[in-house]
């Protein structure tokens, strides 16, 4: 992505972005969904245990914390940008 200038970003600019992360958001929901339904259904047939706990209930279940910690940061580090929405500093 290419830098942008936040202090001459118009407000049309400024909710484009916005909007860009959300619709990112949305995608990285989506696709944390998908994985938590192959890991925990995907594996209920597997035999393979792990600390006596089978497959599917570590990957279910810790596997998605994992998984959400890791697109959370990507996406943090990647997408979101720290912009200037406008308002005042205590909520008036």
């Amino acid at each position: 992505m290419r830098k942008v200038n936040r202090a001459s970003m118009s407000d049309a600019q400024k909710f484009s972005l916005v909007r860009c992360e959300a619709i990112y958001t949305g995608i990285a929901l989506i696709g944390l969904i998908i994985f938590w339904l192959i890991a925990g259904f995907g594996t209920a047939s597997s035999e393979i245990k792990i600390f006596h706990l089978p497959l599917w209930a570590l990957l279910g279940s810790v596997g998605v914390w994992f998984v959400a910690i890791l697109i959370s940061a990507v996406l943090s580090k990647v997408l979101f940008k720290d912009i200037d929405l406008g308002g005042d500093d205590n909520g008036k």
